[in-house]
């Protein structure tokens, strides 16, 4: 059975968590884990940035993200990871990534994400799984990849991609959290039309662009997540949400001087 992808046909919440540890990075050691899974993937696997000595691949942006961690249960290994990208607090008019990327194709007549107040904007990135998650055809190339095979029925067994999935409800739910309404990403268009099928909120916001492969900007609404899912998935959420408040929990001080005070 493989584990990134088969849901074992019970609950997908309980199978989730027979599976996976999931956690927000909330401590050196955890984010620590989250660039080594980073520079595994886009540094020596992929060649999308500079192999670094330290074996941490670390950005500008890092600094005002937040990060969720995935292990695998049992062995601990690294499976892995996203962020959710924030304003910075110092200069809350400074871009996004997407909003670097993708400044000459958003639909700004439609959706100006520079319209927005700035701390009600935020950015999932830095999507990472491990080589050994993701050896299906066709993968080895993209950092983490969904199509219509991970939601087929494999010898009478229903399928799920578990983990690109639970980092992006990770993601939505940290939003949740921090009250952060709309979200932004930058995916496959085949992944985004995924989005829908699961019950996500989620619309392009402007044209697609090339960026280490076709990708289109979206917007999803984080107030909408639980409401709009597939009761299918709405376990899977409920279970990453608990776990998302308890990393918070046990790290009450993690934010300070992360996140813009509401205006």
């Amino acid at each position: 059975m493989d584990p990134s992808t088969s849901s074992g046909g019970g609950n997908l919440g309980n199978r989730f968590e027979d599976l996976f540890e999931f956690s927000v990075a909330l401590d050196a050691p955890s984010i620590e884990m989250v660039y080594r899974i980073r520079h595994d993937v886009y540094c020596r696997e992929l060649g999308w940035e500079a192999v670094r000595k330290d074996g941490l691949e670390i950005d500008g942006y890092d600094r005002h993200s937040v990060h969720c961690l995935l292990l695998k249960r049992g062995s601990g290994e690294l499976v892995g990871c996203s962020r959710l990208v924030l304003a910075r607090p110092e200069d809350p008019s400074f871009p996004l990534p997407f909003e670097l990327s993708c400044r000459d194709v958003i639909h700004r007549d439609r959706f100006d994400p520079a319209q927005l107040p700035r701390n009600d904007v935020g950015e999932v990135s830095r999507l990472a799984v491990m080589s050994a998650f993701r050896q299906r055809q066709g993968e080895s190339q993209e950092p983490v990849a969904v199509d219509k095979r991970d939601f087929e029925s494999r010898n009478g067994q229903p399928r799920f991609p578990f983990i690109p999935m639970s980092l992006y409800l990770g993601a939505a739910a940290i939003a949740r959290r921090l009250g952060i309404e709309n979200v932004f990403v930058l995916t496959e268009p085949r992944l985004a039309s995924h989005f829908v099928r699961l019950g996500f909120d989620i619309h392009p916001i402007g044209d697609e662009i090339e960026h280490r492969g076709a990708r289109v900007p979206s917007v999803l609404s984080s107030s909408k997540v639980v409401g709009n899912l597939r009761p299918l998935i709405k376990p899977l959420y409920a279970v990453i949400e608990r776990l998302v408040n308890h990393s918070f929990e046990a790290h009450p001080d993690a934010l300070e001087g992360l996140r813009l005070t509401p205006r």
